[in-house]
């Protein structure tokens, strides 16, 4: 007489736990779905209302059994919601993808979702393997000249960046103590955008805004609608050979990420040869926890998204003092979180003695 033992059912926990690593494992699907649903339009289409997924297919002119499908998952993923059959609503978090939104990230999602970097990202494997980028080795050229030689590329991730960027600007604006009056230069400046935040209350303060001629070139139209052509100017130059040397505020925000070690330190040598003694020196940016947890996922996310496609990578508060120190300069202050998920550190030129 033979026996079997029983084999017991999955416990729910174990059940949400298998489903949690398939969700994250699905997570490029979900992404590319959100980039396709930027390039249709779908969330401008929709707007503060529902609409019906026919309505929606034929004004992108698209497959409606497959719209209605991919709809379904921007549903799942809390991007939409489908209050009846078909009909098809934004949540907040899909609202964000509308143009016309403040909090707009809708060219962020065409950018980052695009193939672009969806190829580079495959090649994740190489980069871990020999410490290469992947971007390099898939297109054969680093990403920046990349974005040089295809300028339609570039103003898409200039206004990527621009839309990152709106909020931690009005932080930095309004979090820092700038002068009523001087000179701020903001390297690594974009389209303006910060520089604008900065300025806009303060009549008495000039700026700078200085970067590749690519990154400079919506500058002057941001400046222009801003009407701050009169005391801001838009500089096209290359930070690891020269920086405007006329500074009192020296900001880069968003730029050591891209750059490994040896380049950071280079573009801080050149901003300790040129600017004056007596300036400050503000690094906005991603500052990591000594060890690694859950609480901010998105700044691993963009640390490894430098190693592959720019060689960049996030760090420590101790690994930033280290580079300044190296470089010619003294922290005075690391303020964690003063530009919403960003800090700021405030550094300047050591003395010599």
């Amino acid at each position: 007489m033979s026996s079997t033992t029983p084999h017991s059912a999955p416990s729910t926990d174990k059940l949400n736990l298998r489903a949690a690593l398939i969700e994250r494992i699905g997570g490029y699907m979900i992404a590319h779905s959100i980039g396709v649903a930027a390039e249709l339009g779908l969330a401008d289409l929709i707007g503060s209302g529902s609409r019906h997924c026919g309505e929606l297919a034929a004004e992108t002119e698209t497959h409606e059994p497959s719209l209605r499908r991919l709809l379904r998952l921007l549903v799942a993923g809390g991007i939409a919601a489908e209050p009846e059959p078909g009909c098809f609503a934004l949540t907040d978090l899909g609202s964000q993808l509308r143009a016309d939104s403040p909090d707009s990230l809708k060219n962020f999602a065409r950018m980052f979702c695009d193939p672009l970097f969806f190829t580079s990202w495959q090649g994740l494997h190489h980069t871990i393997s020999r410490g290469e980028r992947a971007f390099d080795h898939t297109y054969g050229t680093g990403v920046y000249d990349y974005l040089a030689q295809h300028p339609e590329t570039s103003m898409l991730f200039n206004e990527a960046m621009s839309e990152e960027s709106r909020h931690s600007a009005e932080q930095i604006a309004s979090g820092y103590d700038f002068p009523e009056a001087g000179t701020v230069v903001d390297l690594g400046g974009g389209d303006g955008t910060l520089l604008t935040a900065i300025l806009r209350d303060r009549p008495g303060l000039r700026g700078i805004v200085f970067d590749s001629a690519s990154g400079v070139a919506e500058a002057p139209a941001t400046l222009s609608k801003a009407g701050l052509t009169d005391r801001c100017e838009a500089l096209a130059g290359d930070f690891f050979q020269s920086v405007p040397g006329d500074g009192d505020i020296y900001i880069i925000k968003s730029v050591f990420q891209d750059w490994g070690d040896e380049e950071s330190r280079a573009i801080l040598r050149t901003c300790r040869a040129h600017m004056p003694q007596s300036a400050t020196l503000l690094i906005v940016g991603t500052v990591l926890p000594e060890t690694a947890d859950t609480s901010a996922p998105v700044m691993f996310l963009t640390d490894v998204n430098m190693m592959v496609t720019t060689g960049g990578r996030e760090r420590t508060e101790s690994e930033f003092r280290a580079m300044l120190e190296e470089t010619g300069f003294t922290v005075r202050s690391v303020g964690d979180g003063d530009a919403g998920p960003l800090s700021i550190i405030r550094a300047v030129p050591t003395s010599v003695a």
